[in-house]
């Protein structure tokens, strides 16, 4: 009996079909670590969790020290943040853990002043931080910072609102712990403490004609600069979330935005249902 080749059809000899071909974009972007370093060269990524992870390789270290991204800045400057898109042309800069500290709060009033995000990968930090609130009182509780244990828990893996819900319910008048990972700092970023920039009306932070969106499901995509109206629309909803809920989340703010997300977003917060209508979004004024 003949042998038969595995690489060749059975029927008429030819090769078999070529394997599906690769839906991420061959993109190639430059990046740094944010307190110093050589630069990388990553590509092949399609969410942040990968993102990071093609970072980490490129520098020899594991992906849970970075704690979050900048773009086209070594700066710790929340109005620089990475995000759920990539501008073509930007430079990407990883902030990865450094000092560790511990601090005791009273909690004197029944807001702390603070404003919660996270990097994607199951850490929150600290966005902003409200001037003459709480925590602004306390001068070693920073923008950028990881908060990573309340009271002994570790809330390493829980979503932002949820770590902001929790600093929300501390009963008032008493005092908690927060244990706290700062990012690494280089010489000339050791200044004094920023409370966070607010955001600004035009915030465009890519330079190329196109962003690469970044998706939790599914490969990314290449796709055309968001107009004014829809950077507007975002950061509108963005602010809400920040004045309901203490937190910011630019990539729930596009999802919200686009109506995918609209349903979800009313229910989890609570927020009325008109809240996130708009002639230009297909959102709808009721559930």
């Amino acid at each position: 009996m003949e042998s038969q080749d595995l690489g060749k059809s059975a029927v008429n000899g030819a090769g078999l079909p070529p394997p599906p071909a690769d839906l991420r974009p061959k993109l190639v972007f430059h990046t740094q670590l944010a307190h110093g370093s050589p630069t990388g060269r990553i590509e092949g990524f399609s969410n942040v969790k990968e993102l990071y992870a093609k970072i980490a390789e490129a520098f020899n270290f594991s992906p849970p020290e970075i704690l979050f991204c900048t773009l086209n800045t070594h700066k710790i400057d929340m109005d620089k943040l990475l995000g759920g898109q990539i501008g073509l042309e930007d430079f990407i800069f990883a902030h990865i853990k450094g000092l560790k500290k511990e601090v005791e709060v009273h909690k004197s009033e029944d807001a702390l002043g603070l404003t919660i995000t996270d990097n994607g990968a199951g850490y929150a930090f600290i966005k902003r931080i409200k001037e003459g609130s709480v925590a602004d009182g306390v001068k070693v509780i920073c923008v950028g910072d990881h908060i990573e244990c309340i009271n002994g828990r570790n809330i390493v893996g829980t979503r932002h609102y949820e770590v902001a819900r929790m600093l929300k319910e501390l009963p008032k008048d008493k005092a908690f712990t927060l244990k706290l990972v700062e990012p690494m700092k280089a010489f000339d970023m050791l200044e004094p403490r920023s409370k966070g920039a607010k955001p600004a009306n035009d915030n465009k932070m890519g330079t190329g004609r196109g962003t690469l969106r970044l998706r939790s499901k599914g490969p990314a995509t290449v796709e055309d600069e968001p107009t004014e109206f829809e950077e507007k629309a975002v950061k509108k909803v963005d602010d809400l979330l920040e004045s309901y809920m203490g937190i910011r989340d630019t990539e729930l703010g596009e999802e919200t935005f686009s109506g995918s997300a609209v349903r979800c977003t009313a229910s989890i917060f609570c927020f009325p249902c008109n809240l996130f209508y708009h002639e230009k979004s297909p959102c709808c004024k009721t559930f």
